[in-house]
């Protein structure tokens, strides 16, 4: 798979050649979306409770007699008809998340970074460096490389403090190392920032 290097002035440098079996692979959709379910899954606190009617407060006593009144039977007033009542079947705390084997989260990251490869939604930079940590300095390389305004993903290979301070307020960047991209980071992202060096340790961690 060829891609043009460019500078962090968006000049072309030279072709690389990456890994055809991580980045132009046929995607399989099947384990892509378990992937994508899974990273959902895990955002979820699971920490939602409704109180059942032994939880709520008051209600201990028959608001009326059995018979004779005229009303239906009742024998509290925190049952789940009652406004301020328990809740019958309401949420409890759970545990979302679910578990995929390492094949196929592998196949899914393999699945992702070639779907971005047929969009040509990956752009290659020798290497992302700052000599200030100013945001406008990671704003001017952005928009030589034409992602300014651009949910990007940046993949690097170690992290640059400048870097991560000039871009720490910027909505649209997320910067994380090969070892640590998920399936939903990259789905999410509308574009990938690679550094040259990130992608043969992308190589290295899918082998």
């Amino acid at each position: 798979m060829k891609f043009e290097l460019v500078d962090l002035n968006g000049n072309k440098v030279k072709d690389v050649t990456l890994s055809k079996e991580v980045f132009g692979i046929e995607p399989n959709d099947v384990v892509l979306k378990d992937a994508i379910v899974l990273g959902r899954a895990a955002l979820r606190q699971g920490t939602h409770k409704a109180k059942t009617r032994s939880e709520v407060s008051g209600g201990g006593r028959k608001p009326w007699r059995q018979k004779g009144t005229g009303n239906a039977r009742q024998g509290s007033i925190r049952a789940v008809q009652w406004v301020g009542g328990g809740i019958a079947f309401g949420p409890v705390p759970r545990d979302y998340s679910k578990k995929q084997n390492r094949k196929e989260r592998k196949l899914a990251l393999r699945s992702a970074y070639s779907y971005k490869t047929k969009g040509k939604d990956i752009v290659m930079v020798e290497k992302l460096s700052l000599d200030t940590p100013k945001t406008k300095e990671m704003v001017s390389v952005l928009k030589n490389l034409e992602l300014d305004n651009i949910k990007t993903l940046v993949i690097v290979n170690e992290y640059d403090e400048n870097v991560i301070l000039a871009s720490r307020n910027l909505k649209n960047i997320m910067i994380a190392l090969p070892e640590e991209v998920s399936v939903l980071d990259i789905v999410s992202a509308k574009k990938l920032l690679i550094e040259e060096a990130a992608a043969e340790k992308i190589k290295e961690v899918l082998k």
